[in-house]
């Protein structure tokens, strides 16, 4: 006979395996997620704690979605990191995410490799060779070594979606002396991509703050105000299940 302790967990196992086998069922599921990680600073705010803890308990969130995206089949995966108007923060809070993204990079490139990701950093990764050369190096090398075919994972740093589009439409017109939607959008950071079906946005804040502005053109927005440290796989199940009851007709009837 088995003990309580027993029956609770096989329930919770039950649980767990039943609402992972609901979300892979949706026919209607998201090929490209993409996340406006917002309010690491607040949730640690409001907890009186340094707004470092709130980054660092924000990149456990951010390993926590990528490894439930790999399980439910996402194919792409963004995620706005670092942007171009970041570098107006305090020098000791960038310093100090700067710190943050390189060791958590670290710690989980194994993983990655393991789980057959293929890792893209988009953005103007090239001024991190100004300011911080290991971590462009270091970029550079997990780029190298996640070439996998299960799931692409961009990573937006030293990101800014004006800048991209401006750059992009002059390496457009210089190449072929013209310039169409085609020509451009083969020098975006994300060439080759499906463009994201539906982009989140944490904290209650309803913006896209300079995020693919080319690529968010049918793109299905959902925003929650749970913060980015409290985002679960719950918050990314209920984001799916509300996107896929939604009908998509990209200006059409």
């Amino acid at each position: 006979m088995r003990t309580r302790a027993a029956k609770t967990n096989a329930i919770a196992k039950t649980t767990k395996t039943t609402k992972i086998t609901q979300t892979e069922s949706i026919l209607n599921m998201p090929e490209h997620i993409a996340f406006i990680m917002d309010g690491n600073g607040r949730w640690a705010q409001r907890r009186k704690l340094p707004r470092t803890v709130g980054y660092s308990q924000g990149a456990k969130a951010f390993r926590k979605i990528v490894e439930y995206c790999i399980k439910i089949n996402v194919r792409t995966v963004t995620f706005y990191a670092f942007s171009t108007e970041n570098w107006k923060r305090p020098d000791d809070e960038v310093l100090a995410l700067m710190k943050m993204i390189d060791r958590y990079l670290d710690e989980f490139i194994a993983k990655l490799i393991r789980y057959d990701v293929e890792v893209k950093f988009i953005g103007d990764i090239e001024k991190f060779e100004e300011v911080n050369f290991k971590m462009h190096a270091k970029m550079r090398d997990i780029q190298h070594k996640t070439m996998g075919k299960r799931m692409k994972l961009n990573i937006a740093m030293n990101y800014g979606g004006r800048d991209e589009i401006i750059n992009a439409a002059n390496r457009a017109f210089k190449r072929t002396g013209a310039l169409t939607a085609e020509s451009l959008e083969r020098e975006l950071h994300t060439h080759g991509q499906k463009d994201p079906d539906l982009i989140i946005r944490t904290s209650g804040e309803k913006r896209l703050s300079n995020f693919l502005l080319w690529q968010c053109a049918y793109s299905e927005f959902w925003f929650t105000d749970t913060l980015w440290p409290d985002f679960n796989e719950k918050s990314l199940d209920d984001a799916i299940l509300d996107y896929s009851q939604r009908k998509r007709r990209f200006g059409g009837l």
